[in-house]
């Protein structure tokens, strides 16, 4: 496998949610395909809570990529399929998180994502 910019930011944000944020590595799964609307996609990196349902989808990018609206619609299209509680886009540089407000029907933006508890 060959280490793209990419690549490198998704496996540094699965260490941090290892060995920072305490997820169990059982909880983690990366790059694995999802279909939305008869498309094959592929999601960076999605942790799940014990019941098995999605709760943090992440969308890398490499470190020269700016985040943008499309990044977040990227995300926001996948998480219509897995229902996450919480988005994570990054670059490796610049991190945004956000919370599902179902109630609002908006994301909140927070400062960092929650710990394993």
């Amino acid at each position: 496998m060959v280490l793209t910019p990419e690549e490198w930011v998704r496996q540094n944000f699965v260490q941090y949610l290892i060995n920072e944020k305490n997820y169990p590595i059982s909880m983690i799964a990366v790059e694995k395909q999802l279909s939305i609307n008869n498309l094959k996609k592929r999601f960076d990196i999605l942790i799940f809570n014990s019941d098995g349902s999605s709760k943090i989808i992440v969308e890398c990018k490499a470190p020269t990529i700016k985040i943008s609206q499309d990044t977040f619609d990227q995300i926001a299209r996948y998480n219509l399929k897995l229902n996450a509680d919480y988005l994570v886009v990054t670059n490796g540089l610049t991190h945004f998180s956000c919370k599902l407000d179902t109630l609002n029907e908006q994301y909140v933006f927070l400062q960092e994502i929650p710990n394993y508890k």
